[in-house]
């Protein structure tokens, strides 16, 4: 492509594609993607891009085509790569100047040379470093500041790299600059801090933003750039000077208004200093061993003093909190049990934490966690009362919940009460004692208390088990709080049933759970949504423990079931219907059958919320979840269902619908249960299967239960199913069985082998093509014992149950192998024989013995039923489904199930020996093995 014919067309078919008409954009979009292999392109783009006299939107589109053909060209073994010719020109034309006048061009300029630099600095491409070095030190501002910026985007894409020979790349790039970049940092900051207190507002963000900039390089270079960084004395120092570089920012605070692009800019600096030590902590942990003291002096000081009061901010504060934690469960720094087996490294930095956390340390800062930062706050108050379940949302972990302090706050707690517990107990048992009995109403800081000392036993529940009668405090002390309804209480009522959540499985009598489901039928009923909210968290954790017992459980069933209900149809945010009905699920789950004189307003409100759910597919998966367990509950009479059922399951296994990718695994679990407790097949039910062969295609994790409802189907109808669907799912099959692991070709195998036992006239037509592979599996003997017992099983149903398919089958197959049918059948018999010891299951083994015995005249038995008994079924077990009924009527009719094995070796010998006489049967008897002939003998003993 010429570059001065070709820079005008090209100009104006990018101006088209900024086009809002499609009737022009398109074709467009076309000509450039046929422009993209052609030499001379990305020269034309950068001369456009370059050019600062042209309309912005072309500009930044001429960097966007020029950075994605960096991705797809710019490598040698590239299909249409660059030329080593124009790559050498674009380099040098990328860093001619660095005078982008806009900062969203300039930005993807940086980002689109660092692609670059990923691939060709420094062998292809050593000029670049220097340059850049250079370009920073010039006096001309917007020049320096778009040099730092490209300096920064480089440094970061050169320290992502990973491979060990551009790692040492890397190690040298640091060593030869890190004195520079240190300088340059030191330069800005200074002149920063100058401007703060002499210079106007433009002067202290253009040299605050090249001090975020610089720093952002030192960054990557002290995290990424050394092996053993605390043997470099130009890092160390660096690190060790940052706290002194912190106070001077913090204090800068005071003087930079709280609502502008300064402050802005100020604390997103303040919080790039810490996030230089965490992941400095994080890489380099024996390293960071001489900042551990002045680490934990500085955030303790800031954060559990008044040295951080009109200076800190929430950001700065969790930041600080993570340092501390950091530290205090650094793996590194504990000690084995025996002290001599740790490295000196270890013990020197355990000494230095354990000589910072001193008794009246740990005993403020643990002080200060609850009474101060446990506090609910004015803020928080406030979303309770006007947005009650955003308040839920955000308490429970939404979104922006790891990122804000509280959540902080409390994994701080957690971690240094675990770590301290010997010291800390005592001081939490204290602060409890002095909060015995009720609390007056009208004392609301004296209520916010309580409710902080409640939320630290809460979270400290495991390390309190020996030391709170958590039985006794619940009947004296939790309870009666419980039963306070005024107003102003109930942040104590929502906070002590979230408190007895808590402790249910760590110390909770059983004895004590019906006055607890008295106490949570109450609180569902309460006044405020956001303590029925988490009484029904609590009353999840409840039906979810270990001890819970059903019995105990039932007499509350239905008045809790009916409040859950008003409380689902109540909540309107999609988080907290999610959440009801996650509760709600866990109810009809434990108690199961027991649901369903109760279900019927559930089954009536979901399709309505099923339909409003529409954009929401998290919520729709939390309504196929409460179906799964709505169906184990109803068994048979979920038939009921099947007008809502069977089209929601249709929409969540389309994989050609978009909803699929959220839906399909909990839609494919609800497709199973459905069919499991189906007492029949309907029209609709059999032709939803329509969705399968796609999902067999996909060969996804959801295989496994893809082929339990294949199985659910044989054993549901089978005759219906094979007749309509067998032809085409014995080409899936196939086309499995190709690429499958061995794992899958047994489930595939199964799955035949299923429809074999269950419809021995239908099944061996319908999977006619699969049987040869089989026939020749055993035949050549399978390497696999798995898939030899599988084909010994799949074989033996054919040869037992249609005598005249194995034999046309036999007859096929020696044609294949060009063998006579009794040469070729001997050699099968012979395999079989042999492989018998890869057979495990007991009814396999006599399924093969029965096999290879019908070819003579006889038979047997081991595994004998006689008529069908219904299973006593205790509380702890689940009721049969109807699909453990069909296969219980189907081992009724299975000779394997219904034939003595003893008998039907006694008639098929008595048989033979008739056949051939009394002389030939002794002359064959003696070719057996004697010992063989010795277990048979008494086998047969009796007849």
């Amino acid at each position: 492509m010429d570059l001065n014919s070709a820079s005008t067309v090209v100009l104006q078919v990018l101006t088209q594609a900024t086009s809002q008409d499609t009737a022009v954009l398109k074709p467009a979009e076309e000509q450039l993607k046929q422009w993209e292999t052609q030499p001379g392109f990305y020269s034309v783009l950068l001369n456009i891009f370059t050019n600062h006299t042209l309309d912005i939107n072309v500009r930044w589109l001429a960097v966007l085509y020029f950075k994605n053909g960096i991705d797809r060209y710019w490598r040698r073994v590239a299909p249409h790569a660059l030329s080593e010719e124009e790559k050498s020109t674009l380099r040098a034309g990328l860093i001619t100047n660095f005078n982008e006048p806009v900062n969203q061009i300039a930005t993807q300029i940086a980002v689109l040379i660092a692609k670059v630099a990923r691939l060709d600095c420094p062998r292809q491409w050593p000029e670049l470093i220097p340059t850049l070095i250079e370009s920073v030190k010039v006096q001309d501002d917007l020049r320096q500041h778009r040099a730092l910026l490209t300096f920064y985007h480089v440094t970061k894409t050169l320290a992502s790299k990973r491979l060990a020979a551009d790692r040492k790349l890397f190690y040298d790039l640091a060593s030869g600059i890190y004195n520079f970049a240190c300088s340059l940092w030191n330069h800005h900051t200074d002149t920063f801090l100058q401007h703060v207190s002499s210079g106007g507002e433009a002067a202290v963000l253009s040299s605050l933003e090249r001090t975020l900039l610089s720093l952002k390089v030192l960054r990557k270079l002290t995290v990424n750039g050394f092996v053993e960084p605390h043997k470099n004395m130009e890092v160390m120092g660096f690190l060790h000077g940052i706290f002194d570089r912190l106070k001077q920012f913090l204090e800068c605070s005071r003087n930079i208004g709280t609502d502008n692009v300064c402050r802005d800019r100020l604390e997103k600096t303040i919080i790039l200093f810490t996030k230089v030590l965490l992941d400095f902590l994080d890489q380099h942990p024996f390293s960071f061993t001489p900042l551990i003291q002045r680490s934990l002096e500085f955030s303790v000081s800031y954060v559990f003093t008044e040295v951080g009061e009109g200076v800190t901010f929430e950001r700065f504060i969790v930041q600080c909190m993570n340092l501390i934690k950091m530290i205090v469960k650094n793996y590194a720094y504990k000690p084995s049990k025996n002290f001599e087996d740790s490295s000196p490294e270890t013990l020197e930095a355990h000494k230095i934490k354990m000589a910072f956390f001193t008794y009246p340390t740990l005993t403020e800062i643990c002080r200060r966690l609850v009474s101060h930062y446990f506090l609910l706050t004015e803020e928080e108050l406030t979303m309770w009362e006007e947005d009650p379940e955003g308040f839920t949302v955000e308490e429970t972990g939404g979104d922006s919940w790891k990122y804000s302090l509280r959540p902080c706050t409390e994994v701080l707690f957690i971690d240094i009460f675990h770590e301290y517990n010997q010291t800390l107990t005592p001081v939490l048992l204290e602060m409890m004692q002095t909060l015995q009995g009720p609390t007056n109403v009208e004392d609301m800081n004296a209520l916010l208390i309580k409710d902080a000392v409640y939320n630290a036993v809460g979270l400290a529940a495991y390390e309190l088990f020996d030391s709170v009668d958590f039985d006794q405090w619940f009947k004296n002390q939790l309870l009666p709080e419980l039963q306070v309804i005024h107003n102003r209480y109930k942040p104590l009522r929502r906070r002590v049933i979230w408190l007895i959540g808590q402790w249910i499985s760590v110390k909770f009598k059983s004895d004590l759970r019906p006055m607890l489901y008295e106490a949570i039928c109450n609180l569902l009923q309460d006044q405020d949504l956001v303590v029925r909210i988490e009484t029904a968290t609590t009353l999840k954790l409840t039906v979810d423990d270990f001890e819970f017992r059903t019995d105990q459980f039932l007499p509350y069933l239905e008045t809790m079931f009916t409040l859950l209900f008003q409380l689902l149809q109540q909540v309107t945010e999609c988080d907290t219907k999610m959440h009801v009905l996650h509760v709600l699920s866990c109810v009809i789950e434990r108690v199961n059958i027991q649901i369903r004189p109760y279900v019927g307003c559930l089954v009536q409100y979901l399709p309505l919320l099923w339909k409003q759910s529409e954009e929401h597919n998290m919520l729709r998966c939390a309504i196929l979840t409460t179906l799964i367990h709505l169906v184990q509950g109803l068994g048979a009479d979920s038939k009921n269902l099947y007008p809502f059922l069977l089209p929601v399951i249709q929409l969540s296994t389309d994989v050609s619908q978009p909803p699929h990718v959220y839906l399909l695994e909990d839609g494919l679990e609800l497709w199973l249960v459905t069919l499991e407790n189906s007492p029949c097949v309907t029209p609709e039910l059999l032709r939803i299967f329509q969705n399968m062969s796609p999902l067999l295609e996909l060969s996804s994790e959801n295989l496994r239960t893809c082929f339990k409802i294949i199985n659910g189907y044989i054993f549901l109808s089978s005759t219906e199913f094979l007749q309509t669907y067998a032809v085409g799912l014995c080409q899936s099959f196939c086309e499995l069985l190709k690429e499958i692991t061995t794992e899958g070709q047994v489930q595939v195998l199964k799955v035949v082998e299923n429809a074999l036992k269950v419809n021995p006239v239908l099944g061996p037509q319908m999977f006619q093509p699969i049987l040869p592979c089989v026939f020749r599996g055993i035949i050549e003997g399978e390497r696999y014992p798995v898939v030899m017992s599988t084909y010994l099983g799949v074989m033996g149903r054919v040869l037992l149950q249609n005598t005249s398919f194995f034999s046309s089958l036999l007859n096929e197959m020696a044609h294949k192998f060009n063998q006579e049918m009794d040469q070729l059948l001997g050699n099968m018999i012979e395999m079989w024989v042999d492989r018998m010891d890869n057979i495990t299951q007991p009814e396999r083994r006599k399924l093969s013995a029965l096999a290879l015995l019908s070819l003579l005249p006889s038979d047997n038995s081991c595994m004998l039923m006689s008529h069908l008994e219904e299973p006593k079924v205790t509380e702890d077990e689940e009721p049969p489904t109807e699909q453990d009924k069909r296969k219980k009527m189907l081992a009724l009719k299975d000779p394997v199930h219904t034939v003595s094995l003893q008998q039907f070796i006694y008639e098929k010998l008595k048989a033979q020996q008739e056949l051939l006489g009394e002389q030939g049967f002794q002359s064959l008897m003696e070719t057996v093995d004697t010992e063989i002939v010795t277990q048979l003998q008494e086998f047969l003993q009796g007849f």
